[in-house]
């Protein structure tokens, strides 16, 4: 309880010196508009001082706070299974995320060297945590430790640190220059991304929240040819789930493989992209797992721009939803299945200004064995953050009370509706507003009474 205390005062008192350091910057500098992010906007830059000028070091981050509203709001507080922008009715502090890099420069003439460490506090810091391993084995369902990269640094389900980056980046002078990291990083695949300042819409696809890994530990290569192709590679270990999230003392014995490719045009207006893993899911389970992802974009005009996703995931013999529901029943003895899911996401995003753009998303997320999708997320994740794991038949015990419905669930379809603005009236701040339509097949919202909900989210994003 104490604990709780103290994160959530960190949390007011976090909100409340981004607001005393927007002021402080109005007051301060005569050029804030144009800054490029709030630490330059107030005059106090450390970057300017010689020692990181001269070392390419760059301390920057953000701040993200949100709220939303739920018209299927229920007592739990949650907005069905979607994550980061999950709590009703309740102003969130998503992220507080630092910083330090030192850059490293592509070049085939000069080795290089640098990297990156990033920590970020918040309610969004639970989802980007380096599991290694889910709250059980999902192959006998017993009960497993987790990886403790970071972990333990958690102080509730609601708020909490990760360290998502932490790895070193050399270039190495092989051609045009071949970059290489090493140690744990976010992941390459995909289209949408963790970090607050780079993504359109306020609320993520399901396609990102349950079908993608979001950071990996081992070692990825990244080599461009030319304008036109670039390659991505890697070899990723320290996770029970094919590489996915892995940390650095669990299934290290076990690795995985990580490859993409990129093609632009000639004008850049037109990209393809395709990633994905594939490996055995730890030391002691050689079945597969594995994810490819293809995400295409075209600038139709110099101001609205189309992107398209599928992705589609496979992993063999775990115990799914629709597998305990079956034991459940007396129909089969064994709650093992092998998972298949599978998502197709579209974008349509205009440039009304230089300063505001207007976007539609649509999505249709297939989890289809009950494998990605079996509750709330912030309570799957939350379970086990000490270390001790939980039986299947405790299955997400975390949330596992009359209060949050019937889980696990089922599989099912899940589709959603996004129209969303972003307007930045200065480059270091991003206000995002968006409405979001949910429809699920089963009854997965409102505690599992509902098939729909409606959300109304909105945030803001300062720049450092």
């Amino acid at each position: 309880m104490k604990l709780k205390k103290v994160t959530h005062k960190l949390q007011t008192r976090t909100c409340l010196a981004s607001l005393v350091l927007m002021s402080a910057t109005t007051a301060h500098a005569d050029n804030w508009k144009d800054a490029s992010g709030a630490f330059e906007a107030s005059g106090y830059n450390i970057n300017d001082l010689n020692f990181f000028k001269k070392n390419n070091l760059k301390l920057g981050g953000w701040v993200e706070t949100s709220i939303s509203a739920n018209d299927n709001a229920r007592h739990d507080g949650f907005n069905g299974p979607v994550t980061f922008q999950d709590r009703t009715s309740e102003l969130q502090l998503n992220q507080l995320n630092m910083f330090l890099q030192k850059g490293v420069t592509a070049s085939g003439d000069t080795f290089d060297w640098g990297g990156r460490f990033d920590i970020m506090f918040g309610s969004d810091s639970i989802f980007t945590q380096a599991y290694g391993n889910p709250t059980y084995n999902p192959n006998t369902g017993a009960a497993e430790p987790r990886g403790n990269w970071d972990l333990k640094l958690s102080g509730d389900r609601f708020y909490g640190f990760a360290m998502p980056n932490a790895y070193a980046e050399f270039n190495l002078p092989m051609g045009e220059g071949l970059n290489i990291k090493a140690g744990h990083f976010y992941t390459p695949v995909g289209y949408e991304v963790v970090t607050a300042p780079d993504n359109f819409f306020v609320t993520k696809p399901y396609t990102f929240q349950y079908g993608e890994p979001f950071t990996h530990t081992g070692l990825l290569g990244s080599y461009t040819f030319n304008p036109n192709w670039n390659v991505t590679a890697g070899a990723l270990t320290g996770s029970s789930t094919g590489g996915w999230d892995g940390s650095f003392n669990r299934n290290l014995a076990t690795w995985s493989g990580l490859l993409g490719g990129t093609w632009t045009s000639d004008d850049a207006g037109t990209s393809l992209y395709i990633s994905g893993t594939a490996g055995p899911q730890s030391d002691n389970n050689s079945s597969f797992w594995g994810i490819f992802s293809i995400v295409g974009k075209h600038n139709i005009t110099d101001k609205l721009h189309l992107i398209l996703q599928h992705d589609h995931g496979y992993a063999n013999n775990v115990i799914t939803g629709n597998g305990l529901n079956a034991v459940a029943a007396g129909s089969t003895t064994s709650a093992l299945q092998n998972a298949e899911w599978y998502g197709l996401n579209s974008y349509l995003l205009y440039d009304v200004t230089d300063k505001l753009g207007a976007g539609l998303r649509a999505e249709w997320f297939r989890d289809n064995n009950g494998w990605r999708i079996d509750g709330p997320g912030r309570c799957g994740a939350a379970a086990n953050t000490n270390g001790y794991g939980a039986s299947a038949t405790n299955y997400n015990y975390a949330c596992n009370s009359s209060a949050f419905g019937a889980y696990p669930f089922a599989g099912s379809g899940y589709y959603e509706l996004t129209a969303g603005l972003v307007y930045k009236p200065i480059k270091w701040l991003n206000l995002r507003p968006n409405v979001r339509f949910d429809y699920a097949n089963a009854a997965q919202f409102a505690g599992g009474k509902e098939h729909t909900q409606v959300l109304f989210t909105a945030d803001a994003v300062v720049i450092f």
